[in-house]
């Protein structure tokens, strides 16, 4: 529930955290009867590798990219997007479309069924988004649904979305994202997060594969669903298995000595540089757009508002000294062997719309660090003495190399002088609640975006009760997030974008530091691996055979 006076903006905002045009939202999806990549189903199982970890396979609570892994193979969406493409269309719908600008109606394929027997009708529909809605749990996907003021169930296959701003055309798109997994409400509870052994237990799947068995976070096995009826058709593979690693060496050795088919996130550079030699793999890339920064608690961080020397002007002038000294080519260069390039901009480089205003703003303007500027903020703003930056990092989820790259941070931010960095890091799990709940003054955080649009980065960052929970507010930000989202003119549109991009440089709520592509690493007789290396960033297992 939005809970900010202004409620308005962020219900227009946070709907569009995936601002995609509404484009083949109408009419039948098609695909239901074929196989993922075209084929025929029947192939062998897959082994995909990966160091992700799964929070929940609770859709209600979790919104990061090592659950969705496993939802966006089992669970059924309203709204899907065929392998090679971002566009939305409809996924277990017949249809879906705008009935009046605040209403968004999806028409059911008919006789759709859980793997557990039980029907799978638009009373499930509406049980699913009111519970990722009322459950508003801190690490779920509740903010995305903040313009939805209700769903009605209109007959057993017919749910309309009742939106609070009208005309967003973004809505379709955010049902295809983290929200967007249709649970059955006869095993979940309409209050609370369930565990995942009741969930596997339950069989409440509907997607292209089923879960036949689990261990969180060490092995999950999948096996074809005959009863999917969706956008992504029936699986090239009978069956496909996530093996979970806690060292990236071990995952790049199992692929290289092919016990497992292909290898996800996340290998170091020199890992994948190492691979791309090797005659019995292949190294594809796909489209970049994983962004990697720091991020600044305003509560927490040096002389933030809940600290006993809060200061507006001081923490400012702490966040653009780091800025000025950090140095991303030297970290690109020797931690990722350019398989990451600097970022400049909270937008990476690319997409439409997309600037470098810190580059020109911070360091020596042309994107290398200037002591001398540091030295003259700090004291300008009346900080004297070094200043200590408790710095948090993950070692598991952004893989290996966060080690060494946040070595390289401190390093840097200590050889100037003008700071002293307390580094600590803890695993994923325990990482991703203690953020939200101001543990970490300062601390490391990457994105995986859900589609490539400039609002995936914007959105989700700037505005009121943002999901990085850092207590950071501008009412001018949001404001323009606010009209980039509802501008149909791509120039102007394009323009509201650099101006954000500007606005959150000046206030650096964070400190962007290196953008990188997709990576996939699979044995030379596997097929159909491009196939999942599209801009809708999701990994579907489904179009991989051997």
């Amino acid at each position: 529930m939005i809970k900010s006076t202004q409620a308005l903006h962020r219900a227009i905002a946070l709907a569009g955290i995936s601002a995609l045009a509404l484009t083949a939202c109408t009419g039948p999806s098609g695909g239901g009867g074929g196989t993922a990549s075209g084929g025929s189903a029947g192939g062998g199982a897959i082994t995909f590798g990966t160091t992700d970890k799964v929070v929940t396979l609770d859709p209600a609570g979790s919104y990061d990219a090592g659950s969705f892994l496993v939802m966006n193979q089992v669970y059924p969406f309203l709204m899907n997007s065929k392998p090679g493409s971002a566009e939305v269309s409809p996924d277990i719908a017949e249809s879906a479309s705008f009935t009046s600008p605040t209403e968004f109606t999806v028409k059911l394929k008919p006789n759709l069924k859980f793997a557990n027997g039980h029907a799978l009708t638009a009373s499930d529909v509406k049980f699913s988004y009111d519970r990722v809605v009322k459950i508003d749990d801190p690490n779920g996907p509740a903010s995305l649904l903040a313009n939805l003021k209700s769903v009605d169930v209109k007959d057993d296959t017919t749910v309309v979305f009742n939106l609070k701003a009208g005309n967003d055309q973004v809505f379709p798109s955010v049902l295809g994202t983290n929200t967007g997994p249709i649970v059955d409400e006869e095993v979940f509870p309409a209050d609370k997060v369930m565990s995942d052994e009741d969930i596997v237990a339950g069989k409440p799947f509907a997607g292209p594969y089923t879960i036949d068995s689990y261990k969180k976070n060490e092995l999950v096995s999948l096996k074809s669903n005959p009863d999917y009826n969706g956008l992504l058709g029936k699986p090239s593979n009978d069956s496909a298995v996530i093996k979970y690693y806690a060292d990236s060496n071990n995952l790049k050795l199992d692929v290289q000595g092919g016990n497992i088919d292909v290898a996800g996130r996340s290998l170091t550079a020199t890992d994948a540089a190492d691979l791309d030699k090797d005659s019995k793999v292949k190294v594809y890339k796909g489209p970049g757009g994983e962004l990697r920064y720091i991020v600044f608690n305003f509560d927490t961080m040096p002389f933030g508002a809940k600290t006993p020397e809060a200061n507006p002007a001081k923490a400012l002038a702490v966040r653009q000294a780091m800025a000025d000294v950090v140095d991303r080519q030297a970290i690109s260069d020797q931690v990722y062997k350019g398989t990451y390039v600097p970022a400049y901009s909270v937008v990476p480089d690319g997409l439409p719309g997309a600037t470098q205003p810190m580059k020109e703003m911070y360091g020596d303007g042309s994107g290398k660090p200037s002591l001398d500027k540091a030295k003259k903020v700090l004291a300008d703003a009346g900080v004297t003495g070094p200043v200590n930056v408790k710095l948090q990092y993950n070692p598991d989820h952004y893989g290996k190399s966060s080690g060494d790259e946040y070595a390289m941070v401190k390093e840097q931010l200590e050889k100037s002088g003008l700071f002293t960095v307390d580094l600590q890091s803890t695993e994923w799990v325990t990482y991703s609640k203690a953020r939200t709940a101001d543990a970490y003054p300062v601390y490391q955080l990457g994105w995986f975006p859900d589609y490539s649009d400039a609002d995936n980065y914007l959105t989700p960052f700037f505005i009121p009760g943002n999901f990085l929970k850092n207590h950071y507010e501008n009412p001018t930000v949001t404001d323009l997030v606010q009209k980039q989202l509802t501008t149909p003119d791509k120039t102007e549109r394009q323009k509201l974008i650099g101006d954000v991009q500007t606005a959150v440089a000046k206030d650096l709520s964070t400190l962007p530091l290196l953008q990188g592509s997709q990576l996939l690493v699979a044995g030379k007789d596997v097929k159909g691996v491009e196939k999942t290396l599209d801009p809708s960033f999701k990994t579907r297992l489904g179009v991989l055979s051997k």
